[in-house]
């Protein structure tokens, strides 16, 4: 059977943009658009013209693509206007975008009180604002909102709203599970009626996630027959979001029956971009990204039972669904208190690290790791400690600075403006090649003072840190009470983009701060290759 063409929609630059604490620059939009555009997606709706400066700005200087449609989004005409007197729509066409999607009521239910107009006046915004586009060359979509709430309300209005728009030229009609709460057998069924009148080739699907189901909704109208599909990076969105584009396109692309039904247009070489996508999107919005996003995070192909990695080691399909490769991610054998030997090779030779199972160093090791987890270290999520302890039984890891105290002292007072601030500073006393350096650092608190003050005055490996950043610092107490033992996860990276974790355990939460700190301190020297210590 020959495969059907299926259209993939991004909208991280339009809906995206309506995530709380989402705000993309001109320069950001730019960029995910050229990134969208080299992964292989069809449309881009890259905002609504008019509506900001940023996005009107942006389309009045559109990155130049080479393989998707670049798209503006905005209302039909507004009630009482017409297409060559309204000023909203005629932002949306001055664009000039090959293509445009422009939204429109489909639920009797807005159309009375959100418009307070009549179901036949609602019907003519819809034909006479798709009409135009089309008249003006346009590839015309109408955005069908709410339609899944207004076709179980009144089905022949919705319908109606569809047919609008398609005997006016549209390209697309798109059906919009708007407030996400429609599940994935009332889509099957209701875009299987819907075909019965307005052919699948010309219908899209755009699903909202506020059941966590929006991948599965828009699976589902793909499988009923729609051969559009929607969608955002890392499924950003209002509220709960929408349909994640990172997870819609393996799915597509590796699963049956997707994989024999329709041709989404990935390569295999953009299937494999699609995590390094994902983690951009991530470095612009300075989050971290999801450990446990499908296909793409951390954990995704992650295994940590001593049975589990033992099973994957000889055959991964034990475990996994795919290879992941495939999409650009790599297997993780993870070091933990539930760990086997085959967790202790398996990661070992993640390293480089080749030792003979029977070597007593590795019985050695997972002792050491079970004893220490024990104590509230955690080695699965600080591989960069685990990995240190590792080459320090090896005596891999030079010596490079002695830390002989440190200080943090923390106080409270009013400014010279009358205000209420704390003021933390820290003092560092280290030894690097016999000569003692003495340190003070201010911060915005101890483990701040304490870094700064640590890195401020470190001899030759003072260049080495040039560009190492902590980036993010979790704090986890173990036991109860005042006195409890507190365990310490940093999160550092530098100039080449590689995160690595490292982790420190104390009854003081300074303490273990700053052993985490030495950790990723050290890891970093012995990565750059720094010589170790003459004395």
């Amino acid at each position: 059977m020959e495969r059907e063409k299926l259209y993939l929609f991004d909208t991280t630059l339009r809906d995206g943009a309506q995530t709380q604490g989402v705000d993309f620059s001109v320069e950001d939009k730019t960029n995910i658009a050229k990134a969208l555009d080299k992964l292989g997606i069809d449309y881009i709706e890259g905002g609504w013209p008019g509506a900001n400066p940023g996005d009107t700005a942006f389309f009045n200087n559109p990155p130049e693509l080479k393989n998707a449609t670049l798209t503006a989004f905005g209302m039909t005409r507004r009630p009482g206007r017409s297409v060559s007197n309204d000023p909203g729509l005629s932002a949306i066409l001055d664009a000039k975008t090959p293509a445009v999607c422009l939204v429109g009521k489909s639920w009797d239910f807005h159309v009375d009180v959100a418009l307070g107009i009549t179901i036949e006046e609602n019907l003519e915004l819809i034909s006479d604002s798709i009409a135009e586009a089309v008249r003006q060359g346009r590839e015309a979509m109408y955005d069908a909102e709410h339609f899944f709430d207004g076709y179980k309300a009144n089905s022949e209005f919705a319908l109606a709203c569809l047919k609008a728009a398609y005997g006016a030229g549209a390209r697309w009609m798109v059906l919009c599970d708007t407030n996400g709460g429609t599940l994935p057998d009332e889509v099957e069924r209701i875009v299987t009626e819907v075909i019965e009148h307005i052919p699948g080739s010309h219908l899209g699907i755009h699903t909202h996630n506020d059941t966590e189901n929006a991948v599965a909704n828009t699976l589902m109208a793909v499988k009923a027959g729609v051969r559009q599909v929607q969608g955002t990076l890392n499924g950003l969105g209002e509220r709960c979001g929408n349909a994640n584009m990172i997870s819609l396109i393996p799915s597509l692309v590796l699963k049956e029956p997707f994989k024999s039904m329709i041709d989404t247009g990935i390569t295999e070489e953009g299937l494999k971009s699609v995590a390094l996508v994902s983690r951009l999107l991530d470095d612009i919005l300075n989050r971290s990204p999801n450990l446990h996003q499908a296909y793409v995070g951390d954990a995704a192909f992650a295994h940590k039972g001593g049975l589990h990695v033992s099973a994957v080691e000889k055959d991964p399909r034990t475990y996994e669904h795919i290879e992941p490769h495939l999409v650009g991610n790599k297997r993780h054998l993870l070091v933990s208190d539930q760990a086997g030997r085959s967790n202790i090779l398996a990661q070992l030779r993640e390293f480089g690290l080749e030792l003979d199972p029977k070597d007593p160093k590795v019985d050695r090791m997972l002792e050491e790791v079970k004893e220490r987890e024990f104590k509230g270290f955690s080695y699965d999520g600080a591989l960069a400690s685990f990995e240190l302890m590792a080459r320090r039984r090896m005596g891999q890891i030079p010596k490079y600075f002695d830390v002989e105290s440190f200080r943090v002292q923390v106080e409270r007072r009013h400014n010279v403006r009358g205000e209420l601030v704390s003021v933390t500073d820290a003092v560092v006393k280290v030894m690097v090649d016999g000569e003692r350096y003495l340190s003070v650092g201010e911060g915005n608190g101890p483990v701040n003072a304490l870094d700064t003050a640590l890195r401020k005055d470190l001899g030759k490996y003072s260049e080495y840190l040039d560009d190492l950043r902590l980036v993010d610092f979790k704090v986890r107490i173990l036991t109860s009470g005042t006195e409890a033992v507190t365990r310490v996860l940093i999160e550092s990276t530098d100039s080449s983009n590689k995160r690595w974790f490292t982790v420190g355990v104390s009854p003081n939460i300074v303490d273990a701060s700053f052993a985490a700190m030495i950790d990723s301190i050290t890891y970093k020297l012995y990565k750059a290759g720094a010589p170790a210590s003459l004395k």
